[in-house]
């Protein structure tokens, strides 16, 4: 059977410590995998424009011997030119794995229940796993155990934060929230990550101070306040977040060596300053590079249905 990564939830424990022991194997040793998917190929369906998402997944399957196929959103068009189901089912007869990166969650869980190939959510309006796999392998990288670590993420209850949620609580790591008033995550996500938390014994808060968020935090991390779709909103929630950003007086409650991340695209000088993000304590971009190597773990795993 097919086996697809839509959420995080989609993952145990175990299955997430072997893709970051894979990851860590990929990037020291990029020749030993350089065949690994070959023969193999990658469907790129795009309905939102990208930067990492594309280039990561297209050089780890180049890296990997395989093949990538980018298709735009005025190509595909899905749900207008052509519906999800015969999309997903034709793609599935030229491919072998499909990352969708789409607005509604719901075209994902669509598409994964017509295609015939391994469906990899890319991004969705309420999910960005391989994102969060990636930010939990580079503070593995940096901070080692992970269940010692508490990371607070200071901004709006986005896809991003969700999938960190569900990430922190099956890898045992202890997560502070803090958003503004209405603009915290999901109450169904705070439940569905807490109920693991017990079995884990991970810590989840949700604060409405940024302040209190970050106090003794390891890892401070945030994301735009305005995602894309919300474009509209922007100079709203420029108001409402205006407490909210990530600058070295907000840092100066956190652990003295408190490691900064940002998924990117960033807005310097609005959810997070020139100073911070370019910092010795940022590790922005090894979290951008690893988007790469937990990814092509992630295609090893899917795509040659490896345990």
């Amino acid at each position: 059977m097919k086996k697809d990564l839509l959420t995080i939830m989609d993952l145990t424990a175990a299955e997430i410590a072997s893709i970051f022991k894979l990851s860590t194997e990929l990037k020291n040793n990029k020749k030993k995998f350089s065949k690994a998917l070959a023969g193999k190929s990658l469907a790129l369906i795009f309905q939102k424009p990208s930067n990492r998402t594309r280039v990561s997944f297209e050089v780890g399957m180049y890296q990997l011997g395989g093949n990538a196929l980018y298709l735009s959103p005025n190509e595909i068009n899905i749900g207008v030119r052509e519906s999800i189901k015969d999309v997903a089912k034709t793609i599935s007869r030229y491919v072998d794995g499909i990352v969708l990166r789409t607005f509604e969650h719901k075209n994902c869980l669509d598409m994964a229940a017509s295609a015939s190939v391994p469906i990899i959510n890319g991004l969705s309006d309420f999910s960005h796993p391989c994102q969060a796999l990636a930010d939990l392998f580079t503070v593995k990288e940096k901070l080692k155990d992970l269940k010692k670590v508490l990371l607070a993420y200071v901004g709006d209850g986005n896809n991003v934060c969700n999938s960190l949620l569900f990430a922190a609580v099956k890898c045992g790591m202890s997560m502070n929230v803090a958003s503004p008033k209405g603009y915290a995550p999901d109450e169904k996500v705070i439940s569905q990550a807490r109920i693991f938390a017990k079995e884990t014994g991970s810590r989840i808060n949700i604060f409405e101070d940024p302040l209190a968020c970050v106090r003794g935090a390891q890892v401070v991390y945030t994301d735009v306040w305005a995602s894309m779709g919300q474009e509209e909103e922007v100079n709203k929630r420029k108001i409402i977040f205006k407490d909210f950003q990530i600058n070295s007086k907000l840092l100066s409650g956190a652990d003295p060596k408190v490691l900064v991340m940002h998924c990117l695209p960033a807005h310097r000088g609005e959810e997070i300053t020139d100073e911070v993000l370019d910092s010795k304590n940022s590790i922005v971009f090894d979290q951008a590079e690893n988007r790469m190597h937990v990814q092509k773990a992630i295609l090893i795993k899917l795509l040659k249905g490896e345990k």
